[in-house]
């Protein structure tokens, strides 16, 4: 086995004004050229794991740092920050947030400029680092021109261009749909044999098959295990559970096999691999799903109805969104699907009026709510609670507790009763340590999960919900979702915004597909996923246990409701 690269030993981390450490006593290591995948449920401490391997904490982010870390036989504590961006380079969640130019190739010589690479290097570099991510023909475009992979992929090629021994990818398909998900790891299995690479991820699917080792967090940052996959998912599946940890479909539905009887040995981490053990002990796949898909052509009363919406941004080349037609039945839970760049989140925030609606016509509930029919903005957000993809983009006060206070407040509820929302809200989102924490200080998940929680406090007849699950773990996951079903048998109607096809599978009645500003599709997600041309042009792909049946069942599949769990 090949030394340690990285070497950790007694690591906590404790932000300011927080009583509890953000990590607790960490101690490993990672062999060179090994891929560890670091997992813990939402707000565990994996970015800030993440932040400490390469200097920014202490050195740029505030933090009360105790133990040892060393990189690349680099001491973190003792050396500078340009130091370590030589050794570790980080790719984060938001590809945008690391950008500092407005071309492809610029943003490439950013970094090298930095570390003070000789001009007659720089351009090798970065044609070399253009070519690994499959940007080489777009070294000129205008970063306002990629989608959000080909933005995650000009992120993974910055660092590539740097030559850091260790690259660390932090939730970086965070924000992609199916496609550029699976694309974006495709990019990360040939850089293994040059780098050692740190992987943190809630979307396990589509990465498992690049992970040597995984090191597993608890709820308070503490060390829970660490070890081959394998062994981890097999050994641990109960705290993996209790944590709400996502681990591979495939591997759910294997463990769940084995607790019916079979002899699944050994446990499968890709659908390859659970496709040979359906077949060689013939077990039957069944489809979690439930069973109250409506049709989007019943006569039934409409929550939103778009009639020709049309909609181009100032100075753009095209429109956003053409002649859009889309209905959604009242009390549905009802999932707008499509790529990055597709019009998804424009559509959405027509309900709301943000945007002229010349031509077409937007009505909720049967009132037209389109920009120019004057209704107010008080009328207005009693009928439509918006999450925006963003959290930051909502906050508007100091604690996470008088963040979901303020809308009741505004609306002078009883105090009593907004105590009570704010802590059935608090434990329902799993925030409640949080309650006296900024916003701003909050994990990514965190903060999403305050986001969507703010907008459920109002009790407005239609949520609109811009990726509310992305970065949540499990447990948080099936807690919303619960919540929503909640909401529905009250009669709240639910539009969410999603790239999580497991989610769809799971939860929707009904869906809609966007590519290209255009509704390609409109019905329900048993349909969707029979038709390989939308999936195709929309960039999707269906859960993997919906294609392990298919790849082992030849006929045309049913869903069988609630034979595992739904989520």
């Amino acid at each position: 086995m090949s030394l340690p690269i990285i070497e950790v030993s007694g690591l906590s981390v404790r932000y300011p004004l927080r009583r509890r450490p953000a990590l607790q006593d960490l101690s490993f290591s990672v062999a060179q050229h090994e891929t560890l995948l670091i997992l813990g449920p939402s707000g565990c401490g994996k970015s800030t794991l993440a932040l400490t391997l390469n200097g920014l904490i202490p050195h740029d982010i505030e933090a009360e740092v105790q133990g040892t870390i060393n990189v690349a036989g680099v001491n973190v504590a003792a050396a500078s920050v340009e130091t370590l961006t030589r050794q570790v380079g980080v790719v984060f969640q938001d590809a945008e947030a690391q950008f500092c130019t407005l071309r492809v190739a610029d943003e490439v010589a950013f970094g090298l400029e930095n570390l003070g690479v000789p001009r007659s290097e720089m351009d090798g570099r970065i044609q070399q680092a253009l070519r690994q991510v499959g940007l080489a023909e777009m070294a000129q475009r205008s970063l306002r021109r990629l989608s959000g992979g080909e933005k995650q992929r000009l992120a993974l090629a910055a660092i590539l261009a740097m030559k850091p021994a260790i690259i660390i990818l932090d939730e970086p398909t965070a924000n992609l749909d199916p496609a550029a998900t699976a694309a974006f790891f495709r990019l990360i299995a040939p850089l293994r044999t040059e780098h050692t690479i740190l992987i943190v991820e809630h979307k396990l699917d589509e990465c498992i098959h690049l992970v040597d080792h995984v090191l597993v967090l608890t709820p308070e940052g503490a060390l829970l295990a660490e070890g081959a996959p394998r062994a981890i998912f097999q050994r641990e599946e109960a705290k993996l559970q209790e944590y709400g940890i996502w681990i591979p479909q495939v591997t759910e539905w294997a463990l769940a096999m084995q607790r019916a009887g079979h002899p699944v040995d050994p446990l499968p981490l890709t659908l390859p691999e659970a496709a040979e053990t359906v077949q060689q002990l013939r077990i039957p796949v069944q489809l979690p799903a439930h069973t109250s898909h409506q049709s989007v052509t019943a006569a039934v009363p409409l929550a939103v109805r778009i009639d020709g919406l049309r909609f181009t941004y100032p100075k753009a080349d095209q429109p956003a969104l053409h002649d859009v037609q889309l209905t959604v039945p009242e009390g549905s839970l009802f999932a707008l699907l499509g790529p990055n760049g597709s019009g998804k989140s424009t559509l959405a925030s027509h309900l709301i009026a943000i945007h002229p609606t010349v031509p077409g016509k937007v009505f909720v509930f049967g009132q037209d709510v389109s920009a120019q029919a004057g209704m107010t903005l008080a009328r207005l957000t009693e009928l439509v609670g918006y999450v925006f993809q963003n959290p930051e983009h909502q906050f508007v006060a100091d604690t996470v507790y008088d963040e979901l206070a303020y809308s009741l407040a505004v609306r002078k509820e009883p105090e009593e009763q907004i105590a009570r929302r704010v802590s059935a809200l608090l434990f329902d989102f799993h925030l409640e340590t949080l309650s006296k924490a900024n916003p701003f200080t909050l994990s990514q998940g965190q903060k999403r999960r305050l986001s969507v929680a703010t907008m459920l406090a109002v009790g407005q007849k239609l949520l609109v919900l811009d990726e509310p699950t992305f970065g949540q773990d499990r447990r948080t996951t099936e807690r919303m979702v619960a919540r929503w079903r909640q909401l529905q048998q009250q009669g709240v109607t639910i539009l969410f915004i999603t790239h999580d096809m497991r989610l769809v599978l799971a939860v929707a009645d009904a869906v809609a597909v966007l590519a290209a500003g255009r509704v390609i599709f409109h019905g329900v997600p048993a349909q969707l996923y029979e038709r390989e041309d939308i999936l195709q042009a929309a960039h999707l792909l269906p859960p993997p246990l919906y294609r392990l049946a298919k790849m082992t069942h030849p006929e045309p599949l049913t869903l069988i409701a609630d034979a595992t769990r739904g989520m």
